[in-house]
């Protein structure tokens, strides 16, 4: 929807004109909007071209896959713990202010592993201690940008903004690992270099952009109520089986870009081809921003979620059979068309549903929920990894998803479940 309309009733005889609708600027021309779209498309490219880079120069520091998933699990694990004290301070605080911190904070972590690259004084404690800034301030940054987002966006043009959205994900998936690969063949240091230049761009776009209004706040807001938004997911059986399932598929997915890095090293496949081959999630992407409204029109909103999960079973299981860069990248291809539609199924279903004061505490609750698995797959990769190799580590997580997926779909009540009727 592009326009809004105004209620045209007016007095009975007293001639006056019923009102026109008033159209709303289409959306590429709320320049607010596109700017924070600029500045955090600019600082997800740096942090996807760094998420080639921080297993790599781990694994050259030390040799091992293990500590690498450390690393993975250090950021998530920081990432959870802060999630829902996030969501209080988000909702007590100006939204604005708080992504110019979180912004702040990340410039500050990259650049200083920066430095000490280019001293020659990187070492893996320095680079777990970013793990842990990067993944506490990863709830502050995003949900102030969602929730800044709707500060600045129509309600009729949101469905248009997240679609936008999505675009910018997987752009910035497109560009930044191959930009990581490549960059790294220069010098450990230089694709953190660019990663701290992206969040720098972010930084100067959320000085500059200020909303029309305020936002609504809860100054009641505190640790006592941290677990509101958790509670209130959890009372509802079908949506805290639908996030469940999400937790699962992230358990999963979160560290496939350690995976696939691994099993193309045990290739011998160059740090560029890695890159380009971690890219096609991001084509993937793509492609699958494109089908959200078919899919979101087409299949109920737990059919679509099994769906999604159930789909990403074979993908995983043929990444342990495949050899080369390339053939890797077409199945990370088809793994990625789903997930746009998932993204902003959660949105649709959860996030429209609460008031604007306690928005902050159900997005980053919703974004804790789901992200307990990332730290605990992150790490079991690491082992598996170690332990299983490349193609058994990754025929293992292609069962996790069949039995969540198969799990899932014997709920019929999931299977029931309704979009909201705000969400036409």
């Amino acid at each position: 929807m592009t326009a809004s309309t105004i209620d045209s009733s007016t007095g009975q005889g007293t001639g006056a004109p019923a009102p026109q609708p008033t159209a709303l600027p289409p959306l590429r021309r709320n320049w607010r909007f596109q700017l924070l779209w600029l500045g955090s498309a600019s600082a997800l490219t740096g942090i996807t071209a760094a998420d080639v880079a921080y297993p790599l120069v781990v694994l050259a520091l030390t040799g091992s896959p293990a500590w690498a998933g450390l690393f993975g699990v250090i950021q998530a694990a920081a990432t959870v713990l802060c999630g829902l004290p996030a969501g209080v301070l988000l909702d007590r605080r100006d939204r604005r202010r708080v992504l110019i911190a979180a912004e702040t904070l990340r410039v500050t972590a990259t650049g200083s592993v920066v430095l000490a690259g280019l001293v020659g004084a990187l070492t893996l404690p320095h680079l777990l201690l970013v793990a842990a800034v990067l993944g506490a301030a990863q709830p502050l940054g995003g949900a102030a940008r969602m929730l800044l987002v709707r500060a600045v966006v129509a309600p009729e043009q949101l469905s248009a903004a997240l679609t936008q959205d999505e675009l910018r994900v997987s752009l910035a998936e497109l560009a930044g690992p191959p930009l990581g690969g490549f960059l790294y063949g220069f010098g450990r240091a230089v694709p953190f270099v660019f990663s701290a230049l992206g969040f720098a761009v972010s930084l100067i776009c959320a000085l500059i952009v200020r909303p029309l209004q305020p936002t609504a706040t809860d100054p009641g807001a505190s640790l006592r109520t941290v677990f509101d938004g958790v509670r209130s997911l959890w009372q509802a059986p079908t949506l805290r089986l639908a996030l469940l399932l999400v937790t699962a598929l992230n358990a999963c997915g979160a560290p496939l870009s350690l995976a696939v890095i691994y099993r193309l090293r045990e290739q011998h496949t160059p740090a560029w081809a890695i890159g380009a081959a971690l890219a096609g999630s991001a084509v993937g992407g793509l492609a699958g921003a494109a089908l959200v409204g078919f899919l979101h029109r087409r299949f109920r909103p737990g059919t679509l979620l099994i769906g999604i999960v159930g789909l990403e079973a074979p993908v995983f299981a043929a990444l342990g059979f495949v050899d080369g860069p390339w053939a890797t990248g077409a199945l990370l291809v088809a793994g990625m068309l789903g997930i746009p539609a998932l993204s902003v199924l959660l949105d649709v279903l959860i996030f429209r549903q609460v008031p604007d004061a306690q928005r902050g505490r159900t997005i980053t609750a919703t974004m804790t929920v789901v992200g307990l698995g990332i730290p605990l797959g992150s790490g079991a990769v690491g082992l598996l990894l170690q332990f299983l190799g490349g193609a058994g580590c990754m025929l293992l997580l292609a069962a996790v998803l069949a039995l969540a997926a198969l799990r899932a779909a014997a709920v019929p009540e999931l299977r029931r479940a309704v979009w909201p009727s705000s969400a036409a």
